[in-house]
């Protein structure tokens, strides 16, 4: 199959820091890549990588890697990298660490929907019990968190190994990282594609049109078809239409499909019925909430982010599909303060209802610029 016809998947190593990650990236796209990243990065530590690319017979993956964790967190939970499967590296040498628990409860939390392990140094761990514990407690970590640990694949090898004089034929060397890509084909899903999940547009702006409103927006998912129902919800205001016409670039279209900026007329609907804020969805797909919990990442002095903590029911607004709407953070019991840079949870209470959905993404915003970005994990009311 050419690359063409390939499906692809974004994956990402994560883990603690110095278990090998960035070798084992450096390990897979010498053996899959189309050019070896190994050879631009003589030290292998690849401390500069964001994005590689390599490929099976069946798939092409685009992989990401962090050496730093703290970008990680930013990264996944503001959306700006988006995984449908992770590889977690654990170091057998040393076992499960702090940051290993910490990324994994990120990966949960941003709705990473698979994991696949790599128990790395192995070379380094003659004591097979070893081996056996800490694969024992790699699944059970990830049970705690609710991810098949039970039966997902964990592969054995060492990545430093693989890189040495080409690729280590050994069990532990190129073996090991042909083990683990085949894991990533059989264990991970092609995702749904977002033209195939139920439509959504955030309203951008509205206009008057000949029979009713016409409302501009880029769809986030799914199709609208001309004829088809559609709800608009927001602020409190749940009204049923009918998409009347679709047109995209000055052209009228019988649809419009994800990714596709377009505008929608919607029958009977009112200029001054519907603004910015609120969104066109399928019938019964979505409604609105005031009252949610959330993982944000708070962003420091020198990302843009605040100069100082701020402290519990601080006041804030959160850009929700094109609009700020004033809210109030709670903070976890026994916490009294957050710092910059900090990564936590946070419970939230809005002024007033919007549209609002598990795993949907938002801002932190204070006097027009973003503070902070988080994922919403749970509807409270």
């Amino acid at each position: 199959m050419s690359s063409l016809g390939k499906p692809h998947i974004n994956v990402g190593t994560i883990g603690h820091t110095n278990h090998g990650k960035t070798t084992l990236t450096a390990a897979i796209t010498a053996k899959f890549g189309t050019t070896s990243v190994a050879d631009d990065h003589a030290d292998n530590t690849l401390k500069d990588i964001a994005h590689i690319e390599y490929e099976t017979k069946a798939r092409r993956y685009r992989h990401i890697d962090w050496p730093d964790h703290a970008e990680y967190a930013k990264n996944m939970l503001s959306g700006a990298a988006q995984m449908d499967g992770a590889i977690l590296v654990v170091s057998a040498a040393d076992g499960l660490m702090p940051q290993t628990r910490e990324q994994i409860l990120v990966a949960r939390q941003a709705g990473v929907p698979h994991i696949v392990a790599f128990l790395n140094k192995c070379d380094m761990v003659d004591d097979e019990d070893q081996l056996k514990l800490v694969e024992s407690e790699v699944r059970d970590l990830l049970n705690s968190y609710g991810f098949p640990g039970d039966d997902m694949p964990i592969v054995k090898g060492s990545a430093q190994r693989a890189l040495e004089g080409g690729l280590d034929k050994s069990e532990l060397g190129e073996r090991a990282i042909v083990r683990l890509v085949e894991a990533l084909d059989a264990y991970i899903p092609v995702p749904v594609s977002a033209v195939d999940r139920p439509f959504l547009m955030p309203v951008e702006e509205v206009f008057s049109g000949h029979g009713g409103a016409i409302v501009t927006g880029r769809i986030e998912r799914g199709v609208i078809q001309v004829g088809e129902n559609i709800d608009i919800v927001g602020f409190g205001t749940k009204m049923y239409t009918t998409c009347i016409g679709v047109e995209t670039s000055r052209r009228q279209r019988d649809q419009g499909r994800a990714g596709e900026t377009v505008g929608i007329l919607l029958r009977a609907v009112k200029r001054n019925e519907i603004e910015r804020g609120y969104v066109l969805a399928m019938p019964g797909t979505i409604y609105m909430h005031t009252y949610f919990t959330a993982q944000v990442y708070m962003l420091r002095k020198e990302e843009g982010g605040r100069h100082t903590p701020f402290s519990n029911h601080h006041q804030a607004q959160f850009f929700i599909h094109m609009k700020e709407v004033t809210g109030s953070i709670t903070l976890p019991k026994g916490m009294e303060i957050v710092m910059p840079g900090d990564n936590l949870s946070i419970t939230v209470k809005l002024i007033k209802p919007i549209a609002i959905e598990e795993s949907l993404r938002f801002a932190i915003r204070e006097g027009g610029k973003t503070v902070g970005s988080g994922i919403v994990i749970s509807i409270l009311e």
